[in-house]
């Protein structure tokens, strides 16, 4: 019985090794070069030959062949559904289409969910302003003393002037800044993962980030420092917390796929809702990612309130247009 096998497993191969052998040659060539790179005649063949080689694996199991020619069979028709269907684009293509298409489209798509991570952020800042005006104890309770930095109600105007345009005696406030990042850095990555329990630990926890903003300058506005704080928040805070509105709009769009469905199953909401959901998780993170640049470099070489101003709130209005303008179809 084992030598009819062998036998059988012999005359099968000898018919149709050579069509294998060359769709082997080809989805060698495809997996190094890509398939964009075959020839017209290698393109055309590789096709045929993978449709041939799944039509000898279906009937090698039918008649039960040999098991190395099955593993072969199965390795090679694998290796040759992946040249034909798999994508083709490059890590390359992936990213510019990311940029030019995908994340500004997404955007748009989730406007509505980005606008409320806005709402959020804008009610917790006016409500930590005009808390901290009515009564100056509250900053301590909105801002956490390893927040806080020592600038409090209990600093001078000379000392939160000094620290805003890094005289060599105080370095106070770059510290504050990197811890600053890094506090925004992980309430961007809880806005988004908490809002899929139904919207509102996003919301809040956004609002609760405003409150820290608010009082923060308020602080300065009541000792006359207004625009000084302004400017210094400018350079990286306007990217900086918008990631952090980005993220929690990505969170409130799970977040209301749980909550209202619609006519779909909740799962089948999530899937859907997801996918530009995670694009704004993804933009959020190259914003935060580009904020840490303007805080390393732009915060420390710019000294001037105009000049800082004018990059924090231009690069605002650089993202502001990519996501507006940039993928849209033309009709």
């Amino acid at each position: 019985m084992d030598n009819a096998v062998l036998i059988r497993s012999a005359r099968f191969r000898q018919e149709r090794e050579n069509d294998w052998a060359r769709l082997e040659q080809i989805v060698t060539a495809a997996e190094k070069r890509g398939v964009h790179n075959l020839s017209y005649d290698d393109a055309r063949d590789l096709a045929s030959l993978y449709r041939q080689a799944a039509n000898s694996l279906s009937v090698a199991r039918e008649i039960s062949l040999d098991k190395a020619l099955l593993q072969y069979l199965e390795a090679l028709t694998a290796r040759a559904y992946l040249a034909v269907y798999a994508p083709q684009e490059r890590l390359g293509g992936l990213v510019s289409r990311f940029f030019l298409k995908s994340a500004p489209q997404a955007m748009r798509r989730s406007a509505l969910f980005v606008l409320m991570g806005f709402l959020a952020m804008f009610l917790g800042a006016v409500a930590g302003y005009l808390l901290f005006l009515e009564n100056p104890s509250w900053y301590d309770v909105f801002l956490p003393a390893d927040l806080a930095g020592g600038r409090g109600p209990g600093a001078s105007t000379e000392y939160l002037r000094s620290v805003i345009y890094q005289d060599e005696a105080h370095s106070g406030l770059g510290a504050f800044a990197s811890f600053l990042f890094s506090h925004n850095t992980r309430i961007a990555i809880f806005v988004f993962g908490l809002g899929i329990f139904a919207c509102a630990p996003a919301f809040l926890l956004t609002f609760y980030n405003g409150l820290i903003f608010g009082a923060f300058v308020a602080l300065h506005v009541e000792r006359g420092l207004g625009w000084d704080i302004a400017g210094w928040l400018s350079i990286h805070g306007v990217t900086e917390l918008s990631a952090i509105c980005i993220a929690c709009g990505g969170g409130l769009k799970l977040g209301s796929a749980v909550l209202f469905p619609g006519q779909r199953l909740r799962t089948e909401a999530l899937r859907e809702e997801g996918k530009d959901a995670v694009k704004l998780a993804i933009v959020a993170a190259i914003m935060l990612f580009a904020a840490a640049i303007l805080e390393g470099f732009g915060r420390q070489l710019v000294q001037d309130m105009n000049t800082r101003l004018i990059i924090g709130w231009g690069i605002g209005a650089l993202w502001l247009s990519w996501f507006v303008f940039v993928g849209r179809e033309n009709k």
